[in-house]
């Protein structure tokens, strides 16, 4: 499974971002799919996931109210919309697909390479 994100870019504080995340090669719909963000220094940490069916999501208390997941299978793609964008927020965004439950953790079974938010002020 190939993932590919795009939509990051640069945005001022209060602003919004849509990143999108492109699936290939594999049966997207029956992969549980996430966002993890890393910061400079800092570990890589849970943002969003959605399960398989698209009815359950999980976020990170950090983003809740703010950060939206959906998945579209048609276009085997998952969205993360971002709103009220905080400095806080600045770091890589990842993409990741998981065969197995949906989790919060890391352990997921394909990575994309990352897109970079950054939220000035």
């Amino acid at each position: 499974v190939q993932l590919v994100e795009s939509g990051g870019g640069l945005v001022q504080v209060g602003g919004s971002l849509r990143l999108s995340c492109a699936a290939s090669g594999g049966t997207f719909s029956t992969y549980s799919m996430g966002w993890f963000r890393q910061a400079p220094g800092k570990e890589r940490e849970f943002v969003a996931a959605v399960s398989w069916s698209g009815r359950n999501t999980y976020y990170a208390d950090s983003v809740k109210g703010r950060f939206t997941i959906s998945r579209d299978s048609a276009k085997n793609t998952v969205y993360l919309q971002m709103n009220s964008l905080k400095p806080e927020d600045t770091a890589i965004y990842y993409c990741a697909a998981n065969s197995g439950p949906t989790t919060t953790t890391t352990e997921y079974d394909y990575w994309g390479q990352g897109a970079q938010v950054t939220v000035s002020s």
